[in-house]
This record gives structure tokens, sequence and C-alpha cells, in this order.
């Protein structure tokens, strides 16, 4: 019996923590692997993409458009006069090329470009929040495993610990010194110590699969955390590096710039466009009537001025639904400074308190220890009953597992501040990995290529981008 015990802990303490050889699991290990493994990143860099191929298609506005139709057809006619009739058969073949290419809009393309590449931007900042929101989760996967597999421990060690006392109340009742609801009191209190144990290691198996989400695979024996990343003195200064960095408020930014370029497209469409078109067609028909067959070729150039001088009110309401737009793009771009000033100012305020609550556990730590020793002294001696013992060691273990939860959220917050200030990114916290990168894709379609001599290259981009 006390084999298989020995057995069942040892599997329970290789399943919990991995194996005790090879290289631990580090933080950065798992940052690593759910920056490489995110479907949600991969999802947000194909709408960048996307969003990419809207500059190509503004851009090629201000290209010209070739087309070209061929229309072929066949027709009978039958004739009748008196007596007479006669049949004609002929075959009509047409082959047109056009090309047409706007000259002046009044700025309408240009505008369009300009829009296309500020929600490019607005994009690419959305990218970037999403980035802090995976690394974030890491990291929170990460202390919350860590945080399980110790309070599993203090579990363990409180499941021991009650034993022993049992046993003790057990020796104590048999020579007459306590009575048997001392006995009962400390069954009692380890059928307890075992219920929250398995507790504590349903939570680690919940962290578990919180952490697999996270990074794409269970968590190994995990290394101790390192020192936390630099995150300023204060409240203020972390507020002033969120202004100019954090990608709400950027994205806000550009989100402003397109309501404006929505108001300007808006007031060009009121006015006139002069284009020019130039066409070449050829027509023949192949008759069996009196003639034979006969061909034209025809051209025309010509330019062209078009403008909507009435439609109902459209015009009008769409460029003031624009001006509407543009306030409120403003007013949201104010919120979210508001938003994340307060985002700051709210993890710096839990910061504070998770330092407070670590020094506290410490100092309730060292006074738990030493009651809890001092009250089993006294109860060998007959002065304490077991009841007091194990109240003294619930103590003892709540004070030990408050620290450890104190610790894990000064840690989270510290990376919370991080994301706060718009820093919780790859290449602020140095992880060393090559990263996407949002111009490659751009800079090959910016400029609307045809697929042709660049579609290798496109090819090859997007292969990369898929591995990344």
């Amino acid at each position: 019996m006390m084999r298989n015990r020995i057995c069942g802990m040892a599997l329970a303490v290789l399943t919990i923590f991995g194996p005790v050889h090879g290289k631990a699991e580090t933080l950065t290990d798992a940052l690593i692997a759910a920056y490489e493994n995110s479907n949600l990143l991969e999802q947000n860099r194909a709408v960048l993409r996307a969003a990419d191929e809207d500059v190509a298609v503004a851009v090629s506005a201000l290209r010209p458009v070739v087309s070209y139709a061929v229309n072929w057809g066949s027709s009978w006619t039958k004739r009748t006069a008196g007596a007479m009739s006669s049949d004609f058969h002929a075959l009509n073949l047409s082959v047109s090329l056009s090309a047409e290419m706007v000259l002046f809009d009044f700025g309408r393309s240009k505008i369009g470009i300009d829009l296309a590449r500020e929600s490019v931007l607005a994009t690419r900042q959305a990218l970037v929040a999403v980035e802090q929101q995976v690394l974030l989760a890491a990291v929170q996967a990460y202390v919350e495993v860590r945080l399980r597999q110790e309070i599993v421990a203090l579990r363990q060690s409180n499941v021991r610990l009650i034993g022993e006392e049992l046993r003790a109340a057990q020796d104590r009742f048999d020579v007459g010194e306590i009575t048997r609801t001392d006995v009962s009191i400390a069954e009692a209190a380890l059928a307890a110590a075992r219920s929250g144990l398995a507790a504590a290691e349903g939570d680690l198996m919940v962290a578990r699969e919180s952490y697999k989400a996270a990074t794409g695979h269970y968590p190994g024996r995990l290394a101790p955390l390192p020192a936390s990343p630099a995150i300023g003195r204060n409240a203020d200064e972390a507020r002033a590096v969120a202004l100019r960095s954090h990608p709400a408020i950027l994205q806000a930014q550009h989100q402003v710039a397109i309501a404006d370029a929505q108001v300007a497209l808006a007031d060009a469409n009121m006015k006139p466009t002069i284009g020019i078109g130039l066409s070449v067609g050829n027509s023949s028909i192949d008759s069996s009537a009196v003639g034979g067959d006969s061909a034209s070729l025809t051209t025309q150039l010509g330019l062209t001025m078009s403008q909507t001088l009435y439609a109902g009110g459209r015009l009008s309401a769409l460029y003031r639904k624009a001006v509407a737009q543009g306030a409120a793009a403003r007013a949201g771009l104010h919120q979210t400074v508001v938003t994340v000033e307060q985002g700051v100012g709210n993890a710096w305020a839990a910061l504070a308190v998770h330092s407070a609550s670590i020094e506290a556990s410490r100092q309730q730590i060292v006074a738990a220890q030493e009651a809890f020793e001092g009250v089993r002294q006294e109860a060998a001696l007959g002065a304490r009953t077991t009841l007091d013992v194990l109240n003294a060691e619930q103590d003892l273990l709540d004070a030990r597992a408050a620290r450890l939860q104190a610790e894990a959220g000064r840690t989270v917050t510290v990376y919370q501040i991080l994301s706060a200030m718009g820093l919780l990114t790859v290449e602020h916290l140095g992880l060393g990995i090559p990263t996407y990168d949002p111009n490659a894709y751009y800079d090959a379609v910016k400029t609307a290529p045809a697929t042709s001599s660049r579609g290798r290259k496109l090819d090859r981009i997007l292969e990369r981008a898929g591995r990344q």
C-alpha cells in the first residue's frame, strides 16, 4: 500500500512539473511560441494584406482601362417577289479595342490613394494591438501554470503535515492523552486538505489548457520567472509613453485622417470628370448576296466631360455624412486617449496593491510560521489541542498561498503596464526572432503591378508570410 502511494506521488510530480532533466522552458520560449503559432496573428496579417491591395486598387484609377469586344453573328433572309423567292445568308464579325483614361477628376483619385494608405496604417496598428494581446495571454498562461504548480506543491505539503498530525493525534489517543474528538478533528482536516489538493490539481489542469491555447503546446518544466522588464519610474512616465506609442491611439489618429479624406472625397464627387477615350473597331460581312464580302475599319478619339447635376440630394447627404463621421472619429480619438490613460493608471494601482500584498504576506508568513511551531510545541506538552495546531497550520498555508498569488499578480501586472504603454511587442522585448514585416507585401503591391514579372516575388512574399 505504501509503495503504491509513493509511486503515485512520484507520477503526480512528474506529470505536474515535467521531467527533472533537460532544459526548462522559459518565459521567453513561451512568448516566442505564442508569436509563431498564433492563428489570431495570422488572421490579422491577412487582413492587413487585403488592406494593402486597396492601395493598388486606388492607384489603378489613375491608369488607362483597356478592353476589347468581339461579336460574331449569322443571319438568314428570305425574299419573295411574285412566284420567285431567294435566300440570303450573311456572317457578321466585328472586333473592337478601346482605351479610356481619366485626365482630371479634381483630386478624387489621389484622395482615394491617400485614404487607402491611411487605412493600411490603421490596420497595421490593429495588428500591433493583436500582437500585444497574444503576448500578454502567453505571459498570463505561463505565470498561471507556475502559480498552480506551486499551489499544488503547497497543498501536497499540507496533506503530509496534517497526515503527521493525524498520526500524532492517534498516538496520543492510544495512550489516553486526548479524546477521540481530537482524532476526528484531524481526520476531517486531512479530508479537507485532500479535497483542496484535488481542487488545486484541477486548477493546474485548466491552466495547462490555457497555456496550450496561448502557445500551441502543453507546458513542460517551466523555469523561474525572469527579472521584470523596465516600465518607468511612475504612472506619469508610463502615460507619456502610451500617448506616443499605444496602437489604439495611433490607430485612432489614422482613422481621423481617413475621415478627413472621406470629407474631401465627398466634396470632389460633386465636381466634373474629364477623360479621354480611344476605340478602334473592325467589322466584316461575308454574304452570299450580290456584291460579295465587305469590311470596314473605324477609329474614334475623343474627350469626355461628365458631372452629376442633380441626384435628389444624395451627394449633399453623403458630404454631410462624411463631416459627421469626421466629428465622430475625433471624439473617438479623444476617448481612446482617456481609456489608454485610465488603463495605465489602473495597472500602476494594481502594481502597488500587489507589491504591498507581497510585503504583507511575507510578514504574515514569518508570524504564522512562528505561531505554528509554538502551538505545535505547546500541543506536545498538552497546553494546546489538535484543533489549535490545525488552525495554525491553515493560517500558515493561507499566508504562503497569498504570497504566491501576490507575486504572480505582480508579474502579470508589470506586463499589463507594458501593454498599456504600447510596448508589449516582440521587438521591444528583444525576443531575438524574425518578425512579420508589413512593408514587404505593401511594397510589392503598392504600385498595382500586373501578375506578370512581379508574380513570383508576390508568391515568395506570401509563402514567407504563411510561415511566419
